[in-house]
This record gives structure tokens, sequence and C-alpha cells, in this order.
């Protein structure tokens, strides 16, 4: 074997001995992240046993982000009133992703989508079930939780965990509602 071929070998082994680490490294962060999480609904738990309520931030913390590979049981276009798509719905069991579509843009600070779908649908499903796992009725890794994807203030996917079946049709009525709204608003002239 050619000196050339030895240093190609050696240069393959090491990366290949990279790759694992890199590969254990992210098992080991993924292992940690899932026990954080754990402890923190622990914590919110405790807290809400305790009778605090929780801080109002921005962006509400999120469980886990549900997986862009995933495939899911059935796909709903949402669409306005005349048929103008507004996003795809895409459920699994307790999972629920919201696409938008590639040709609007909606804002994440156009009404009704953070005053109404975050803070008085999203937020309240979460603390409902937030108390209901403090008062050991539910589990809490079955805690209600969501994930807002934008992009700079572009809204681009929704992603929801531990949708109950009785709130599945609740939740796809209410989205595309706030869709339509956000859609009618950023498409009327002036605003």
């Amino acid at each position: 074997m050619s000196t050339k071929a030895k240093d190609a070998a050696n240069k393959l082994k090491k990366l290949a001995d990279f790759r694992r680490q890199l590969e254990k490294k992210v098992e080991e962060i993924s292992a940690e992240l899932e026990g954080l999480l754990v402890l923190l609904e622990f914590v919110d738990a405790t807290l809400l046993e305790q009778g605090f309520k929780r801080a109002e931030v921005s962006e509400p913390p999120v469980k886990a982000v549900v997986p862009s590979v995933v495939e899911y049981e059935s796909v709903v276009p949402l669409k306005t009133v005349t048929g103008e798509l507004l996003a795809n719905l895409y459920t699994d069991k307790e999972l629920l992703r919201v696409v938008l579509a590639e040709d609007k843009s909606f804002f994440v600070n156009t009404p009704p989508f953070q005053q109404f779908l975050v803070e008085r649908v999203f937020i309240k499903m979460q603390d409902k079930d937030r108390h209901a796992a403090a008062s050991g009725e539910l589990e809490p890794d079955k805690i209600f939780s969501f994930k807002i994807v934008q992009d700079g203030e572009i809204l681009k996917e929704i992603l929801v965990e531990n949708v109950s079946e009785d709130r599945l049709r609740e939740l796809k009525s209410t989205i595309r509602w706030t869709l339509e709204k956000m859609f009618e608003k950023d498409k009327s002239p002036g605003v």
C-alpha cells in the first residue's frame, strides 16, 4: 500500500472515529435535555400546587419539538371561504403540525395570532393541563405543549403535542379562523 493510500485510510478512520464521538455527544445532550424538561415540568407542577402562577413570557417553554420527518395519519388543507389555501394541518396520534402556505406571509404580530390563538387558546390549554398535572389528574408528560416556528416576524409552522381528541376539532377550527383573519388583515390595503 502506498503512503498516499495509507494517509487516506488514516484520515477516513479518524473521520469515522470523530463521527462516532459526535453521535455519542448528541445522544448525551438529548438525554440531558429530556431530563431537564422533566425537571422543569416537575418544578412547574410544584409551583402551581403551591399557588404560584406561571410568569408571562413572550415565547412559552416547549416540552419537545415535533420532528419534521414524522409521517402523519391525516392532512387537512385549511382554506378561506373563497378556497384560498392558508396552511396544511397534519395530525398523528397526539401531534398536530400546521405548515403555512409558502405563497403567503403571515406575520406573528398580526392580530388575532398572539392575543387570541397563543394567549387565549394555547396558553389556557397548557395552564389547564398544568393544573390537572399538579392535582394528579394528568401525567406531567401529557401536558399540552406548543412551539411557534418563525423566520424573523414571519410565521412558518405551529407544532403542538399532547392534543386530545376532544381538543383536535376545536384547534382545527380555531387555527383556521385565526389564519383567515390574519390573511384578511395582511391583504387589506393600508395595513
